[in-house]
């Protein structure tokens, strides 16, 4: 049996999107499973969309994640070069050699020819098809258009009659008629390729097999199949993959602006979690665990799992595999992927970020959250006296106020300002009023807080902020109570 050997080859158009890193991930995981190699391949043929820095992005994103190619453009390879502007002189000789074995063809009509032909297609209802005018040129006619520098693209020559028919692990057997087929351009009139000539001359040159890429290639692969069958080579298996969708009816895009892998990590999203959830985006593990390392993927990944249906990108699924990551973060771990966004809101240098850190892990599903969740730290915010009414509780605006006023001297009297002596002050005060713990707690909380819903409580509030802000802030409470209570 041949080596596995998948590939990747993205357009360097832009950030890495969803899409594309899954199906990155799918063909790693592929190689991996079999001892094959997996190769980094870039597919610049459209220099028009070509995007500055974008090969170092893609390159950033994988390592990043951890999906290390054994080929590529950065490390080398014995199958290179591995950016396909570099491979243009390749495509030249092999598309000459497909003109001489009668599967391809010089074709020299004009953009008005063109043009015409799409016009009177449109008004028949008809779908474009190239009409193989100049595939009757006689050699002699040929010669004379090249030599006379006359611009030209050369196009694959499509049977008009019969059907090709190929295999999809994923899809299953698929037969088309040849005649629905055009007879599409292989190289362009600046001397590249196209992405369909490229990618079949690239894929057989470098040993690809299986070929792992998007469903929406399933159409054009028949094209492919009379390529490789023209120029006598072996079909690789295929596996294709259904597109990753934001809704029932649309598909993520890049070109819509839907997220890339580069704007989920910097809003917060863990790696680890952005890559797991993406390995499930269609596909199935066929038992009830959810959660993979990359090596536990490797383990039990398997084509058949793929599914067919395409897959819907649910942004509430990830935020809670995100928030299921930073749980089972060591607090060390958490501590340093939270410590800067707990600076972007908290410019106070004394403060116990560690602590901070132990009542937000529980809390947060993506790391971005933070700065709204603690802003209330560096400014209390301007909040209305009915946060204090808490049925639960039991908590009303006067026995709030009575709780603030009894609570401050108690609060100014503490002098070694820790969580436990903060908390043996209040409980022997809560223990004297003979009340609900909640009756005090809850308003300590507004107080310290200003919001319905902070991480920790009153005490550990009181030790975050420090004496001297907790007991201002106690006051702001009581003030507006008996504003209130007035």
């Amino acid at each position: 049996m041949k080596k596995v050997r998948t590939r990747f080859a993205p357009s360097p158009t832009g950030y890495l999107h969803i899409g594309g890193l899954r199906t990155a991930l799918y063909a790693y995981l592929i190689a991996k499973k079999n001892n094959g190699s997996f190769l980094l391949r870039i597919e610049d043929t459209d220099q028009d969309r070509f995007v500055e820095g974008a090969v170092e992005q893609i390159l950033r994103t994988l390592d990043l994640v951890g999906l290390k190619h054994d080929e590529g453009p950065d490390i080398g390879g014995p199958y290179g070069p591995y950016v396909q502007s570099e491979r243009k002189p390749i495509y030249m000789e092999y598309a000459k050699k497909l003109i001489e074995l009668g599967g391809a063809y010089y074709c020299f009509c004009s953009k008005e020819r063109l043009d015409k032909l799409r016009k009177e297609a449109e008004q028949r209802g008809e779908t474009f098809k190239y009409d193989k005018h100049c595939l009757h040129l006689s050699k002699e006619e040929v010669e004379a258009k090249l030599a006379a520098g006359e611009p030209y693209v050369i196009r694959q020559n499509v049977p008009t009659t019969g059907t090709t028919t190929f295999h999809d692990e994923v899809f299953g057997t698929i037969t088309v008629e040849n005649s629905t087929l055009d007879d599409g351009v292989l190289i362009k009139s600046d001397g590249l390729p196209t992405y369909n000539f490229a990618n079949v001359i690239d894929d057989h040159l470098m040993e690809i097999n299986p070929v792992v890429r998007g469903s929406e290639y399933l159409s054009s692969t028949p094209k492919y199949n009379l390529l490789y069958e023209a120029f006598g080579w072996e079909i690789p298996t295929y596996i294709h993959l259904s597109p990753v969708m934001k809704d029932a009816h649309r598909k993520l895009s890049k070109r819509d602006g839907d997220a890339s892998f580069e704007d989920f990590y910097n809003k917060g999203f863990l790696k680890e979690a952005i890559l797991n959830y993406v390995a499930l985006l269609g596909w199935s593990p066929g038992g009830e665990q959810e959660f993979f390392t990359l090596d536990e993927l490797v383990e039990v990944f398997s084509v058949e799992g793929i599914n067919k249906s395409p897959a819907i990108f649910d942004i509430n699924k990830l935020r809670w595999m995100n928030g299921e990551y930073i749980k089972r973060k060591a607090p060390e771990e958490f501590y340093e992927l939270a410590l800067p966004y707990i600076k972007k809101a908290v410019t106070r240098e004394d403060m116990d970020f560690k602590k901070l850190c132990s009542l937000l892990q529980s809390r947060v599903e993506v790391l971005s959250e933070i700065p709204d969740i603690i802003a209330f730290l560096e400014t209390l915010p301007d909040y209305e006296v009915e946060l204090y009414v808490h049925k639960k509780m039991k908590t009303n605006l006067e026995n709030s106020l009575e709780s603030l006023e009894r609570l401050y001297p108690v609060l100014e009297a503490v002098e070694d300002w820790k969580e436990e002596t903060i908390h043996d002050a209040v409980f022997k005060l809560i223990e004297s009023m003979g009340v609900k713990n909640g009756q005090v707690l809850w308003p300590l909380r507004v107080a310290l807080s200003g919001k319905e819903a902070s991480p920790g409580g009153g005490i550990e509030l009181a030790y975050l902020l420090g004496k001297e802000e907790s007991l201002r802030r106690v006051q702001i409470g009581i003030e507006k109570l008996s504003k209130a209570s007035k």
